[in-house]
């Protein structure tokens, strides 16, 4: 006798449901989507006891005929798909005729439908997989799907069900995210008969996402909108202050597919990158568009998972949608300012200085000494360098840039061409009224919205991040020999990381070559840094990328290592600056391309606009 059988088709039923059904969230899932896909335009979902008594989904839908109803429990019975091809072009969000056999097979399933033309409709009640009475009934167009009694028949998979209010948390979750993909819809969901949410037809989609997440969120909600090829992205984001300590907040649709896609996450997250700390998660509600033959959602029974014909092109334009949003959105972000055509034609037809709206200043060391004449000559050097690389020419000789910079003149400003000052409008930092510092540790400004306090530690940090950024871009990154070659000893793992990242560091300007065995010889530092403590940085560096892994791409370790190189050179807390320095700085804030946050994502500014202030005074009410 032949020892491998055949399942029946109610235990194989029952075996579905365990990859289908985990639990009774997954249930309001499978069966939203099928009145979704029928196009309903009103979906009401009833739970008593988080879905362990009952699950009731109704809808407005297309309905169906006796025959089609009695087909569709069974299993692989599906209107959405016919043939081979239908598979890898799925434009549904159900396809597989898996989820109401499994759902009837591990509960007590009752099925009303009737089609808008029908004079009677169908009504079929399955008890474990079961069909105890099909018979004609009176009821509305549309679909009415029961579900009691859930896993009744499996009580190791109830005893496993959470609380009743961890169960309906989820549920909520699911219906919410529904929600948001179908703002034309109306979606109701009620627990123990009351009303938990009920989410009316929203002309605009931004109202359906107010609606959801939050009225409070929805001035800090920023438009994404880019397409690349045929991959198109849209949706909102918002603010970095807006974040979370969970992921629960970011909605990521495919096709109108709610998915938890690891590819499009990570690139929402390196869209945040220097924005938020670890352990911060951004809010986002995003929607991509990709041909239905690009994209495999056929790879997970949940369906959560897909994958991509092109994954990098789609992580690649979703990052940078992302970035280009939150650059856009920041309000200390430079904008073009339009002259009047008055002021236009009294123009001269050409500017004089062509490298005069650029500004250099004086760099602001870790020590905190002032401006001397070594800073002069690196801003010089470096001022010459940008100049002669925007001409396509060699920076001058060293010794044509050591004399000190000539101080400014205070009325020079009124002797430039007419049309600088209208090249951009006031910079933010750079424009705001310095009151001094608190605790040595933060600025307290004045602008012209209210009183802003601003971490002098992250701002350099910021600062010289970028600029050693912009150095390894150069064609002869700007770095200082040591007089005493420093060397380091690591330990083997250590040696090797710092071996393959050796040449990366060289870009920016720290030279570092091996020096024999575990042994490493430190010849130069990029000018931007510190020469002292020079062995402990590189020890963090070759660390971070340890952490890391070397599965990381190189150029997220360089970052990473980039972090740490600023963080170690950076103004620290409890230091004194001079009212220069901290003008200086300010300057140089407004050259940074993400002036609001540390390379770690912590703010580097904080606001309290007038009127906040005058209501904590109960000056007004």
């Amino acid at each position: 006798m032949a020892r491998i059988r055949i399942l029946p088709e109610i235990l194989s039923n029952k075996i579905a449901a365990g990859e289908v059904v985990a639990r009774p969230a997954s249930v309001v899932k499978e069966l939203v989507e099928n009145s979704i896909d029928a196009g309903s335009t009103r979906i009401l979902v009833d739970v008593e006891q988080g879905g362990r008594k009952l699950i009731r989904v109704s809808d407005n839908g297309q309905g169906m005929g006796r025959d089609d109803a009695l087909l569709c429990l069974e299993r692989y019975a599906t209107s959405k798909i016919a043939t081979a091809p239908d598979l890898f072009a799925i434009c549904t969000l159900g396809f597989r005729g898996e989820a109401l056999p499994s759902i009837a097979s591990v509960s007590r399933f009752t099925l009303v439908t009737r089609e808008a033309n029908a004079d009677v409709g169908t009504q079929i009640e399955v008890a474990g997989g079961r069909i105890n009475n099909v018979s004609d009934v009176g009821a509305p167009p549309g679909t009415l799907i029961s579900v009691a009694g859930l896993f009744y028949n499996t009580p190791a998979r109830r005893k496993f069900l959470k609380s009743i209010d961890t169960e309906m948390g989820h549920i909520a979750d699911t219906i919410a995210s529904m929600a948001l993909c179908r703002p034309s819809v109306q979606f109701r969901l009620s627990h123990n008969d009351r009303i938990v949410k009920s989410w009316a037809p929203a002309a605009e989609p931004m109202d359906r996402v107010a609606d959801v997440l939050g009225a409070a969120i929805k001035k800090e909600l920023y438009t994404v909108d880019q397409t690349t090829g045929d991959i198109e992205i849209g949706g909102w984001i918002a603010s970095p202050r807006m974040n979370r300590s969970t992921a629960r907040g970011i909605y990521l649709f495919v096709n109108g597919r709610w998915v938890k896609d690891r590819v499009i996450q990570h690139a929402l997250f390196a869209g945040y990158t220097g924005r938020l700390m670890k352990g911060q998660y951004p809010v986002a509600v995003l929607f991509l568009k990709v041909p239905f033959d690009q994209v495999d959602v056929n790879v997970h029974p949940t369906k959560h998972e897909i994958r991509f014909v092109r994954q990098k092109m789609v992580h690649d334009t979703v990052r940078d949608a992302v970035a280009d949003a939150l650059r856009q959105s920041d309000p200390t972000r430079w904008k073009a300012s339009e002259p009047r055509p008055a002021e236009l034609a009294q123009q001269p037809a050409r500017v004089s200085e062509p490298h005069a709206a650029y500004h250099l200043p004086p760099t602001v060391s870790r020590t905190g000494s002032s401006a001397g004449d070594t800073v002069a000559r690196q801003a010089a050097s470096t001022a010459h360098a940008a100049m002669a690389e925007n001409r396509q020419e060699s920076p001058p000789p060293a010794d044509s840039v050591n004399p000190p910079v000539p101080p400014v003149d205070p009325t020079a400003r009124n002797t430039k061409p007419a049309r600088q000052a209208l090249l951009w409008k006031q910079r933010f930092f750079a424009d705001l009224t310095v009151i001094g510092q608190y605790k040595g540790t933060y600025i307290i400004c004045e602008s012209e919205d209210g009183l802003m306090l601003i971490d002098q530690h992250a701002a350099h940090e910021r600062i010289v991040f970028e600029q050693l950024r912009r150095q390894s871009n150069a064609h002869r990154p700007a770095a200082q020999r040591l007089l005493l070659p420093e060397t380091i000893d690591l330990g083997f793992r250590e040696t090797q990381i710092l071996e393959k990242l050796a040449p990366e560091l060289d870009r920016f300007g720290l030279e570092i070559e091996p020096f024999g065995g575990n042994t490493f010889v430190v010849k130069a530092v990029p000018t931007l840094l510190d020469s002292s403590g020079i062995a402990g940085m590189v020890t963090q560096l070759v660390e971070k990328a340890a952490e890391i892994g070397v599965g990381a791409d190189m150029e997220t370790i360089v970052d990473e290592c980039l972090m740490v190189m600023a963080c170690h050179n950076a103004i620290r807390a409890h230091q004194q600056l001079t009212g220069t320095q901290i003008k200086a700085m300010l300057e140089q804030l407004d050259a940074c391309d993400n002036p609001s946050h540390c390379p770690h994502g912590r703010p580097i500014w904080i606001q309290w606009r007038l009127k906040e202030l005058e209501k904590h005074f109960q000056r007004i009410v």
